[in-house]
């Protein structure tokens, strides 16, 4: 492996290339110059792995164009005031590892020999079994979608014993994240999507926020003109990567359909079309199931909760079936108080009122999905990766 010291400090530059040396698969070349005034690459010749020191805040912007230039190369970088900031920022650039200066000889040595393992060819792993996607689509503007999905996505973490992302693909107006944390989000969809060529496991880790044990939400932009950084080909990597990673992924799509969102419910295993039993919803759920019907989804694909129910209402679920022409329906009890209460303080409904028709008949919905002892074996890499002792498939 082709490695490129590059530091400003000449003492550092000896120290490390005479640990490096000590691994006969590594050749080491120097640079003793701040990272702004370096060439990396020369004359075509490019290293394999980059090992950059930067002392300066122009020296990291300088690190962050080369990572941008040049995301074939693999960047170790030792810093010195590594701020939570600093570091998300590294890791969506590509560093595979960060030391904290002033860095010892033989932590370079290890953190490089590390880096070689993972570019060796791994021997072939046992199959295993992806996460399920769970899309949820509101058949008209207010029908409780998004109540919804953040709701199912904590219960189906469990405290930690599965693992689940909430992925917000409402990308002009979503606001899961606020349902069930008042945290604001690390990042979200678009940022992801305007860093996709470096997307991997770390960086879609480093994009989520962890709002709950097992719960990590990857959030919508904060601004709607953001939406169109996000293609359908960005959703689908990143929903087929976080499937790799979790063991359900719940996707809120909003109520407009576009290329993203039907991405989105393409990959999705099943799809919960959420409405109430008011005629204008009934209406907007015949369109809606005309589109599945054109786009050639089974029918056990598609699964229609009627959210809000109460019984004394004008029409009546048997009415919905015969109207859409279905044979089950899935119906959540109307509770204002308890998701009122909720949603104004960004937690879930299981919390503010665990006796609640509501949150009896989520935890109903949660249980028809992952029986409680049908719980996925835990180990891997993952597991590791994120700490916490709450392991990934």
């Amino acid at each position: 492996m082709k490695i490129k010291l590059i530091t400003p400090d000449a003492r550092h530059a000896d120290d490390w290339k005479q640990a490096l040396l000590a691994e006969p698969a590594f050749e080491v070349a120097t640079v003793v110059r701040a990272l702004r005034d370096v060439n990396v690459i020369v004359n075509g010749s490019r290293p394999d792995l980059a090992l950059v020191e930067t002392t300066t805040a122009e020296d990291f912007l300088a690190f962050e164009a080369l990572a941008a230039r040049h995301p074939e190369v693999d960047y170790v970088l030792v810093g010195n005031a590594l701020t939570p900031e600093l570091l998300l920022r590294a890791m969506r650039v590509g560093v595979r590892e960060v030391l904290e200066a002033p860095t010892a000889p033989a932590d370079v040595l290890a953190t490089c020999r590390r880096v070689l393992r993972k570019r060796a060819p791994a021997a072939p792993a046992a199959p295993r079994q992806a996460g399920q996607v769970l899309a949820m689509v509101s058949c008209k503007g207010g029908s409780g979608a998004t109540f919804i999905a953040a709701n199912l996505a904590h219960l189906l973490a469990d405290g930690g014993r599965r693992r689940v992302a909430l992925v917000d693909m409402n990308l002009q107006f979503g606001d899961a994240a606020l349902f069930v944390s008042s945290e604001t989000p690390q990042s979200n969809v678009a940022e992801v999507a305007r860093n996709i060529a470096r997307l991997d496991a770390d960086l879609l880790r480093a994009s989520m926020s962890e709002v709950a044990p097992g719960l990590w939400v990857l959030a919508a932009p904060d601004d709607p003109a953001s939406a169109a950084d996000v293609q359908p080909r960005h959703a689908r990597q990143i929903l087929e990567l976080a499937r790799e990673m979790f063991d359900y992924v719940i996707v809120d799509t909003g109520r407009s359909l576009s290329a993203v969102t039907l991405q989105a419910l393409d990959l999705a295993d099943r799809v919960y079309a959420v409405l109430q039993l008011t005629l204008p919803f009934i209406r907007d759920g015949k369109r809606l199931r005309d589109v599945f019907r054109s786009l050639d989804y089974p029918a056990h694909k598609i699964q229609w909760i009627v959210n809000r129910h109460q019984k004394n209402s004008q029409f009546t679920v048997e009415d919905l079936r015969k109207t859409l022409q279905i044979a089950e329906v899935i119906t959540l009890p109307n509770h204002y108080e308890a998701a009122a209460a909720a949603v104004n303080q960004g937690v879930p409904v299981k919390e503010i009122a665990p006796t609640s028709s509501i949150a009896r008949s989520l935890r109903d919905l949660a249980e028809s999905i992952a029986p409680p002892a049908a719980l996925p074996q835990r180990g891997g890499w993952f597991s590791g990766f994120l700490g916490n002792g709450a392991a990934a498939r």
